[in-house]
Order: structure tokens, then C-alpha cells, then sequence
């Protein structure tokens, strides 16, 4: 086991041991402070020893020839024991009979019978090693004996001290003396009582002395500096001298050859024990290559296009270029030597003061933009790094650049209000959602971007104008200005604003509303409401389209916002031109819808109401408008009284498609009359004449007959017979609320493909209360609704809606499933059979026969 313990603290030994060894191996001192322990202990030896990764013997008395500087492993070491019992010495009368000791080699072998060994610490307690004596036969050790080696001990630790920062010393002194020389430094002492001023060797090589010309006074030193900096060089001086501070100055120099050097010499003032000045020391060096470098540099400098300037550390202007006096509005003349906060007081409250304070207060470099008010009035890139003297400063006027994105952001955000304005007006118009709706849309897209408040108006066909849409950037106020607009039309005095747009097809724009309008308006709530909302301009915008006037926008701004500019009143003129073609659009495309609408449910006859049995027909036309579809729906009595349902769907949404509806209806109504004629065989003669006729149209469709035998009647039961031609399939409510799906295992073909395809019926007994419901797939189909889903929530709505009458329950099936802006035409025919045994119920209305069955 290794008798020194490897603690955390073995580091900081082994570094302080490095420290000592390289000079004190065999030191004199040493020699003969063992020879006194020896000597004043009566011992046979004694020795000095360092314990880093091994033990060393630095000096000894007594011991074989040799022993001192070699090295031991610490693990065979009898004074390494030592540190493991600091600060106690160990004391062994008889080392063979003590467990630390009876091992080591030196006791096992009979070289040492008797120990006293002493810790040594150095360096603030750091125990790097053992002052010990040895016996060669056992003694007693007196506590006067410990005494003395452990102020033997403290001599050892000093000298070994001693030793090692006497050789830091002198290295650090080398290592100066050639840093020094590497640089180019000379020194300087001046005795200011006696006036000697001594250089050495290099100062006086710097300035132009020849060796030993110097005659050591400071008029030698001032008739060598140049006559522009002999002035100032000289009160540097002097001020250090007053002060008992440092002298800093950096002048030329005039060399006999005639040549110029830049010196830069730094020292301070030296006080006696009366605090005045008695000596200057200091330093000098050559700054010439930087001089000639800066001044390459402030040549280029000049020539940048970026202002530039540096301050020291006291703030103040040390140079700047060309640009930035320009940029400054100031000279060199008048700012160079000034502090910045006094030539720019602005600045130290604004960010350029506060990023100043932090590149120097945190040496990093700080980039930003800051606007500096008049007289510069300008937007400025600053690029602020500090350094040892000081700190450099670079910018550019970038008001021009910040102005150009500036424009370059209102265009942007110009064409987005333009584009959003747009994208919500045609949004609400292609829903159906109306021009009110819509106009609300306008309303809340120019709010708050281009007003804090709008009113939208209309102009209807006959004249008359309503303000329909408001919107205030205050949701709270919002309900004044509502009541302002529901007042302001009869209260307008002649000429306001919104009339004269209204009449003139022209914008205007009022840059005191309260003077246009408030003090002209009638005493009343209109004019109190206008005082409460407390407008200050506003741009009314007249509608116009096609030589049309359709409306009015009024734009509101208030005090604490700027009149709207020439930009903003183009902008609003645009969106308005937008809005108005769009309303004019939408007038005539409905219009046209009307139009189509009408053509369509010409077309389309009113169901018969046979004896307990209720018929409802819907037909919607999709919301593009002028599409007419080819959707139908048919209900009519075959000669024996029974009732025959129809819904079809011709392919195309066009005149063309619903001229072909027009046509396959009325042959289907002829084919279907004839009594006894089924559901499959009205569908293949109807496919037959398709073909014959040379139609070149196809169409889906579904058909139902109601059957009933007198007995059927009886017992409440009727028969579906039914039969289907590609159409989506019809959806059978029973009594109990259960659902049945009318669908065979495999689709037939559309009509006009094949006449020749082989159509097949099918029989469905129900008892009275069902509801047979067929549809077109305009309600469960759409742009991003698959038919298999739709019919799902057919049947869902179905369901929930079983208790309702039959009309309401048609027309809540086609508001839940209608599809948003809806792009198809969807018609709808629903039969529901009555009880029998009981009166025609009152929702069924009144029983409706052709005159025949009366």
C-alpha cells in the first residue's frame, strides 16, 4: 500500500513540488541546515525530501554517497509517511516496532532503527515534503528534540520558497527584458529634483541618438520633437508632473537624416512621502508603420461612401470622414476633440445612446437603425465595435431606402386590402348570402386599414338609398354607429357628402366632417350620435358600375389619425370600382337566375293530392346563375288510380339540358299514363325513344308506383313497385322509424346509353304511415362531399325528422344537406300514405284529383 494518500489535493502537491525541485536539488542551504539537525539532535543523518509522483531527495547530512537527487517510489518511501501524518511530525523510537514504518525497506534492511520526521508546508500550507532525522540504533525523541527540527523545518520551507520565486523572478525578468526588446521599447527615468533624464539604449536609438550623444536633459529631448507637437508634448508632461498621474502623449520626432518618427510614450509621476512629484518613469516606441497605416486607412476611409468616426474613451471625436461631416452637417474643426453628448445631445436619451453604452459597457458590437430628429432629421444604419481606444462609429442615411420600403410595404398592403376586400365581396355573393351580407364583408375588411369606422350603403331599383352595413374598429361603438346609420339619410342636410357622391358618380373627401355635415344637420339624435362618434375626416366613395350608381361607402376617420392621402384615396377609389362591378354582377346574374329559375319551374307541374296520400315537390336551382339543370321531379295518376312518383336528372347544366329534361318528362308523363304500365317498362320504352328519336341525351332516373288492392286496403297495406336507372337510390321510411334503402345488389345503366339493357322492378309492401322519399344528387353531392357520405347524412336527417309533416320535414332536409354554394340543382318528391281508417289529416291539405278522378 502507497504510504501517501492520493486525495484530491494530490494535484496542487504535485504542481507545488514542479515548482520547487528545479532549483533546490543540492542546494548549499540546504547542506547545511541538515548538518545542523544532525548536529543539535545528536542524529546519524538527516534529509530534505519532495514528495510529487515519486519522492526526491533534495539535500542531506549522513547519508551514503549518492542519495541526494535521486528518486524513490512513493510506496517505498519511509519520509512520505510524513505527509500522511500532517501537520504532526512522526516520531519513532523504534522504527522496527511501528506499523507505518517496519516495512519500508530502509527500516527492514537495518539502515534506519530510529525516525523523526517533520512536514514541510509552503505556499499558504501546502505540505509538499519531510524534514527528517535518522538513527541507526532506537532512541527516545524529546519533545525538545521536535522542537528544534520543526524550526529547522521553517527555515527549510523559506529557503525552498525562496529558491523557487527567486527563479520565477529572474524568468519573468528575461522573459521581459526580450519582450521589451522583441517590441521595440525603450524606457525612460527622469529625476525630476536633479533634471537628469536617463534613456536607455533603444529610447535613445528611437530618438535619433547617436550612443552617449545624449546629454540626459529634457531640452535635448524638446529641440528633438517636432515644432507642431513640442507644445502639447511638453504640458502632457508637465500635467503628470502637477497631477502626480500618467503622462500619454504620441508626437514626432525630426531625426538628423531629416526624417519624422512617430513616438508614442507612456509613463507616470513618482511623489515622496510630501505627495509631490520627484520622478518620471516611463516608456517609448515607435508607432510610425501605424501611423502610416492609419493614415492608408483614412485615405480609404475618405473615399467610402459610409460615414465613419471614432470617439475616445472619454466620448470624445477623434476622427471622422468626409461622409460624416456631410452626414453630421458639422466640420472637423468644430467637432474633433468634442464629446459626443455635447455636439449631439439627442443622442445620449435615444438608441444611439444607449447602444453607444452597451458596445463599450459589453465589448460587443451593436448593429441597429435609429432615426435622429432635426436639424438632421434622417434615418440612420449604425454599426457601433468597441476597442482599446475607444470606440468606432459607422453609418448610413438610409431615409431614402427606409422611405422607398416604406412605399414598397403601403403598395403591398394596398393590394392585400384590394385583394381581401375583393375575395370576401365575391365570397358572400357566391354563396347567395345577399348584397347586404356582403357589403358587411367590405365594411370589415376596410376596418380598421383604411378608417376607424364605415357605413355601406345601397341604392335599390327604385331609388331609394339605405345604409345596410357598419363597422366600427371599437366593437363597443360599434351599435352608435348603427344608430347613426339607421338616422343620418333623414337627416342629411342638402349637398352632404354622401348625397353629392351619390348624384355626381364622384368621390369626396371632407377633411372636417363636423364642419361639412355636423353643424348643418338638424338639431337631434342623428346630430348627437355624430358628436358622440366624433369624426374628424372621411372619404365617401359613390358605387358606380356600368353608368349605374349602386351605392356608397363612407369611410370615417378620427382626431388621432391623419386625413387619408392621395395613396389611401386611390386605394379606396379602386376597392370601391371593385365593390361596385361586383354588386352590378351580382344584380345581373341574379337576374338571370330569376330568369332561369322561372324557365325551370315552368316546366314543373303541381303534384296531385290523391285520397291519404301527401305529395311535397322541392326544386332549387344551383347558386351559379344562369345554369339551368336538367333536375325533375314528376307525380301524376295512371288511369286505374294509381299513383306514380318520377325523379330524374339529365346529364349537362345547360339550355340544352334543360330543354332535354323538358322533352324526356313530357314522353315520360305520355309513357307512364298508360294504365297497368310498370315502373321498368315505362324506363325501357322511355330508352327506346331516346334511341329512336335520336336524342343523343342521357339521364338518370327513378320511378314509383303505389299499389293497393281492396283487401291491401283493408288491412292498411300498399305496395312500391319501383325501378331504377342509374339514379341515386330512394330512401323508404316505415312506421316504426326504420329506414330501407330502394337499391338492387347491382346498378342499372343510365338511360340513353343502351337500349337494349334489360330494366327490372321490385315490390316493397309497407303499411300506411311510410314516407317514400326521392331526391337528385344536387342534395348529396358536391365539390368535396362523396355521394356514399351524403347519402349517410340523408339518412340521418331522415331519421331525426320522421315526426315532422311532411313539408316541413322536405324543406328541413334540404337546409341541413343543401351543399355550401350549392354547384348542383336539387329536386326532391316525397309521398307520404295516410292512415286510411282515419280523415285526410289537416297538414296534408286539401285532396287535389285531375277532373277525371273527381
Amino acid at each position: 500500500m502507497t504510504p501517501v494518500d492520493p486525495t484530491p489535493g494530490a494535484g496542487e502537491r504535485v504542481a507545488a513540488v514542479a515548482r520547487l525541485e528545479a532549483t533546490a536539488v543540492g542546494s548549499p542551504a540546504l547542506q547545511r541546515l541538515t548538518a545542523l539537525a544532525v548536529q543539535l539532535l545528536g542524529a546519524d543523518a538527516a534529509q530534505v525530501s519532495l514528495f510529487g509522483i515519486d519522492e526526491l531527495v533534495l539535500g542531506g547530512t549522513g547519508l551514503p554517497q549518492g542519495t541526494v537527487g535521486i528518486r524513490v517510489p512513493l510506496a517505498e518511501s519511509l519520509c512520505a509517511v510524513t505527509t500522511t501524518a500532517a501537520p504532526d511530525p512522526v516520531v519513532a523510537a523504534d522504527a522496527r516496532l511501528d506499523p507505518r514504518l517496519a516495512g519500508l525497506p530502509p527500516v527492514a534492511g537495518g539502515t534506519v532503527a530510529s525516525y523523526l520526521g517533520l512536514p514541510l508546508a509552503v505556499f499558504d500550507g501546502q505540505v509538499v515534503g519531510a524534514l527528517s532525522a535518522f538513527g541507526r540504533r532506537p532512541r527516545d525523541w524529546s519533545d525538545a528534540d521536535v522542537a528544534l527540527l520543526r524550526q529547522l523545518g521553517d527555515a527549510v520551507a523559506v529557503e525552498l520558497q525562496l529558491a523557487a520565486q527567486v527563479r520565477e523572478l529572474e524568468s519573468s525578468r528575461l522573459a521581459f527584458e526580450l519582450a521589451i526588446d522583441a517590441a521595440g521599447i525603450g524606457s525612460f527615468d527622469w529625476d525630476l529634483a536633479g533634471g537628469r533624464l536617463v534613456w536607455d539604449d533603444r529610447l535613445q536609438e528611437l530618438m535619433g541618438f547617436e550612443p552617449d550623444a545624449f546629454d540626459q536633459t529634457i531640452e535635448a529631448f524638446a529641440a528633438r520633437c517636432h515644432p507642431d507637437d513640442r507644445e502639447r508634448t511638453m504640458e502632457a508632461l508637465q500635467a503628470a508632473i502637477d497631477t502626480v498621474g500618467e503622462y500619454d502623449a504620441e508626437f514626432r520626432v525630426v531625426l538628423p537624416s531629416g526624417e519624422t518618427r512617430w513616438i508614442q510614450g507612456r509613463g507616470r509621476a513618482l511623489a515622496d512621502e510630501t505627495g509631490v512629484a520627484v520622478r518620471l518613469v516611463g516608456a517609448g516606441y515607435d508607432t510610425t508603420a501605424q501611423r502610416h497605416a492609419d493614415a492608408r486607412v483614412a485615405r480609404v476611409m475618405e473615399s467610402v461612401k459610409s460615414a465613419f468616426f471614432s470617439l475616445d474613451r472619454d466620448w470624445r471625436f477623434t476622427y471622422l470622414n468626409a461622409e460624416a461631416e456631410r452626414v453630421l452637417q458639422s466640420s472637423r474643426d468644430d467637432l474633433l476633440g468634442q464629446v459626443v453628448w455635447d455636439a449631439f445631445p439627442e443622442a445620449a436619451e435615444a438608441e444611439f445612446g444607449v447602444r453607444y453604452l452597451e458596445a463599450v459597457g459589453t465589448g460587443r458590437e451593436q448593429v441597429f437603425e435609429a432615426y435622429y430628429p432635426a436639424p438632421l432629421d434622417a434615418w440612420f444604419e449604425v454599426r457601433a465595435w468597441p476597442g482599446p481606444d475607444g470606440l468606432s462609429v459607422s453609418f448610413l442615411d438610409v431615409t431614402e431606402r427606409r422611405a422607398a420600403e416604406d412605399r414598397a410595404r403601403r403598395s403591398a398592403a394596398r393590394l392585400r386590402l384590394i385583394a381581401d376586400t375583393t375575395a370576401a365581396m365575391a365570397q358572400r355573393l357566391a354563396t347567395g348570402a345577399g348584397e347586404e351580407a356582403a357589403l358587411q364583408n367590405v365594411a370589415e375588411a376596410l376596418v380598421p386599414v383604411s378608417g376607424d369606422w364605415v357605413i355601406a350603403s345601397l341604392v335599390d331599383e327604385d331609388g331609394r338609398v339605405r345604409d345596410v352595413a357598419v363597422r366600427h374598429r371599437d366593437a363597443a361603438s360599434t351599435p352608435l354607429v348603427e344608430r347613426y346609420a339607421a338616422l343620418r339619410l333623414a337627416a342629411l342636410p342638402p349637398g352632404a357628402p354622401v348625397l353629392a357622391a351619390l348624384a355626381t358618380g364622384q368621390p369626396r373627401e371632407i377633411p372636417d366632417v363636423m364642419a361639412a355635415v355636423g353643424r348643418s344637420m338638424p338639431s337631434g339624435e342623428a346630430a348627437e350620435v355624430l358628436q358622440e362618434l366624433a369624426p374628424r375626416s372621411a372619404v365617401t366613395l359613390p358605387l358606380t358600375a356600368r353608368g349605374r350608381t349602386l351605392g356608397a361607402l363612407s369611410v370615417y376617420r378620427s382626431a388621432d389619425r391623419q386625413q387619408a392621402d392621395a395613396e389611401d384615396v386611390a386605394t379606396l377609389r379602386d376597392i370601391g370600382d371593385r365593390v361596385a362591378l361586383a354588386l352590378d354582377n351580382s344584380r345581373l346574374y341574379e337576374q338571370q337566375r330569376r330568369l332561369a329559375e322561372g324557365l325551370q319551374r315552368s316546366m314543373l307541374t303541381e303534384p296531385p293530392e290523391p285520397d291519404h296520400a301527401e305529395i311535397v315537390v322541392r326544386y332549387l336551382p344551383a347558386v351559379q346563375v344562369a345554369e339551368v339543370g336538367g333536375d325533375w321531379y314528376d307525380a301524376f295518376l295512371q288511369p286505374s288510380g294509381a299513383t306514380v312518383l318520377v325523379i330524374g336528372d339529365v346529364v349537362g347544366h345547360d339550355t340544352a339540358a334543360a330543354a332535354a329534361m323538358g322533352q324526356l318528362r313530357g314522353m315520360l308523363r305520355g309513357i307512364g299514363y298508360r294504365d297497368g304500365i310498370g315502373p321498368a317498362a315505362v324506363l325501357a320504352d322511355l330508352d327506346a325513344a331516346i334511341d329512336g328519336l335520336g336524342m343523343g341525351t342521357m339521364a338518370t332516373a327513378a320511378i314509383a308506383r303505389v299499389e293497393q288492392t281492396p283487401e291491401e286496403r283493408a288491412q292498411g297495406l300498399s305496395r312500391l313497385r319501383w325501378s331504377n336507372a342509374g339514379h341515386p337510390p330512394p330512401l323508404l321510411l316505415h312506421p316504426d322509424g326504420r329506414i330501407e334503402e330502394l337499391a338492387t345488389e347491382r346498378a342499372e345503366l343510365m338511360l340513353g346509353v343502351d337500349p337494349s339493357a334489360r330494366r327490372t322492378e321490385t315490390v316493397v309492401t309497407v303499411r300506411r304511415g311510410a314516407t317514400l322519399l326521392l331526391y337528385t344528387d344536387g342534395l348529396v353531392e358536391g365539390r368535396d362531399l362523396p355521394l356514399d357520405e351524403g347519402i349517410d347524412r340523408l339518412r340521418k336527417a331522415f331519421a331525426e325528422l320522421a315526426d315532422r309533416p311532411l313539408a316541413e320535414l322536405c324543406d328541413e332536409v334540404i337546409t341541413r344537406l343543401r351543399p355550401e354554394g350549392l354547384q348542383d340543382d336539387v329536386a326532391l318528391v316525397a309521398i307520404r300514405l295516410h292512415r286510411e281508417d282515419r280523415p285526410r289529416p289537416r297538414e296534408a291539405g286539401p285532396e287535389q284529383l285531375p277532373s277525371r278522378f273527381a
